[in-house]
């Protein structure tokens, strides 16, 4: 999985790509949880990611945002940090310009993240949500949320009460257009501690059962 270096709007942006073997292989970016709580590309939710995507014959990008790592910049309340990820996807659509589809995945604030990017990018077909920060964020941006997608919550979430989530994806879920799948890990923590592997399986699962619109 070899580490790449690439522009970005406060300079240079670390990452790590995987690169499908497969013709017209469809694309994944993936984003990392808040940068001044410790989150990094190397979050073991957003490693996890990655993996699940990369063997689902995905071409796959984590990077960090700006202050993170090798990465330059500083912190910017999500507004640099979502030019950071359209960056990152301009970036990951140049490698790979004949992409079948294109997928965003994100764990926590890189779910707040992803969402917004999804509304600014026509061509995210689909996406992947883990513990999106609902009681802490403003997500009434998805009105509407243009693509299907997945949610995926810990029941023992410390961090994101489940009520807060299972509104948002209800919400989500009443548009006529697409199917918000939510799905509620028994036991998992914010971090998903010792449900790493359940999380991997359920994600799996989800573009398994979605091959139709990836390929």
């Amino acid at each position: 999985m070899p580490d790449v270096i690439f522009n970005g709007p406060e300079g240079r942006l670390e990452g790590r790509y995987h690169h499908s073997k497969t013709p017209n292989a469809p694309i994944a970016l993936i984003l990392h949880p808040h940068p001044q709580q410790g989150g990094s590309m190397n979050n073991k939710v957003v490693y996890a990611l990655h993996h699940v995507f990369s063997r689902r014959g995905f071409s796959v990008l984590r990077f960090n945002f700006r202050g993170v790592g090798r990465s330059q910049g500083v912190f910017d309340n999500g507004q640099g940090e979502l030019s950071d990820a359209a960056s990152a996807l301009d970036w990951l659509q140049g490698i790979n310009a004949n992409a079948t589809n294109c997928w965003v995945a994100g764990f926590s604030f890189g779910a707040w993240i992803g969402m917004q990017l999804l509304m600014r990018r026509p061509e995210i077909s689909g996406f992947v949500a883990v513990s999106p920060p609902a009681n802490r964020q403003d997500f009434t941006f998805l009105a509407p949320c243009p693509s299907s997608g997945l949610i995926v919550h810990g029941d023992r979430d410390e961090i994101v009460p489940d009520a807060a989530v299972a509104k948002l994806a209800a919400k989500l879920s009443t548009q006529k257009t697409i199917t918000v799948d939510y799905t509620v890990i028994p036991g998992a923590t914010h971090f998903f501690t010792d449900h790493l592997e359940h999380l991997a399986k359920t994600v799996g699962g989800y573009l398994d059962a979605n091959a139709d619109r990836i390929r």
